[in-house]
């Protein structure tokens, strides 16, 4: 019976509010002294706690905006929600930050951040790359900003290396598209073009093998009339394939087919097939 009525007075003066007693951190939060705000955060920021340190550089931001405190409250609330992993509002931090403050102490550090937020953004090939060419482009920037070796150089390559990797990738897997649903005139267009538009892609090798393969398909899949100027083509394609990767995985397979096809043309035999199997 006790028990049962010390449950109800618990319940009554939850109800008046008188069990109403704030944490510390509420009482900070509410808080319009800026010094208690100040030492709050960075306490919090120090021993990991960044999403309340986060919150805390927020509800200062306004009462700090003018003084010599500002850069350094607004750099520490990005940085707070970076490692809180939020780096979708980090990233927005950063952008304000530099906009406002882009010769503070802490601006190439902000700058970098930010790339790193865009960076881990982006999407993989498969998706639109819109955020990888935003990233690419911010990377440009701080280059061209900070010249010469950075603390951040090598993370930057990794980027650029990874970022342009997905480019490449979305390009070849478009292309190669073509090739897979048998298009094979499209396909050599296609994969032309990937070239045309960077002739360093990392899938070179791959992009050269499917040319000549589509070459091929194209012409064994054409009219008697047109067949043989078309298997030139082929010959062309293995001929450039072979000068640039003749230790190619695809090599074997495509000598078969260019003996076959100089067969079929009528230009078996001789010099010209002899210099070929010997590279």
């Amino acid at each position: 019976m006790r028990r049962f009525l010390r449950i109800i007075v618990v319940l009554a003066l939850s109800a008046a509010g008188i069990f109403s007693c704030k944490s510390q951190y509420d009482v900070i939060m509410e808080s319009s002294d800026v010094d208690a705000k100040y030492a709050a955060a960075m306490d919090y920021f120090n021993r990991g706690k960044y999403q309340k340190a986060a919150q805390l550089f927020e509800s200062m931001s306004f009462l700090t905006t003018g003084t010599e405190r500002d850069d350094t409250v607004q750099y520490y609330w990005g940085l707070s929600n970076y490692r809180f992993k939020d780096y979708y509002t980090a990233e927005s931090n950063f952008a304000k930050f530099l906009e406002s403050f882009p010769r503070s102490v802490f601006a190439e550090e902000a700058m970098f951040y930010r790339l790193d937020c865009l960076y881990r953004a982006s999407d993989r090939y498969e998706l639109d790359q819109t955020g990888t060419r935003t990233c690419l482009a911010a990377i440009d920037r701080f280059e061209k900003e900070h010249p010469g070796e950075s603390a951040y150089t090598p993370a930057l390559e990794a980027m650029k290396k990874d970022l342009n990797g997905r480019l490449d990738r979305k390009a070849y897997e478009n292309a190669l598209l073509y090739y897979k649903m048998e298009y094979y005139k499209s396909s050599q267009v296609a994969l032309r073009n990937v070239l045309k538009d960077n002739s360093e892609n990392i899938y070179r090798e791959d992009i050269l093998y499917y040319i000549a393969m589509s070459s091929y398909n194209y012409a064994k899949m054409s009219v008697p009339a047109k067949q043989k100027e078309r298997y030139l083509v082929f010959i062309d394609d293995y001929l450039n394939f072979i000068g640039e990767f003749p230790d190619s995985r695809y090599r074997h397979e495509l000598d078969v087919l260019y003996r076959r096809v100089r067969k079929e043309t009528g230009q078996d035999g001789g010099a010209a097939v002899a210099d070929v199997e010997n590279n």
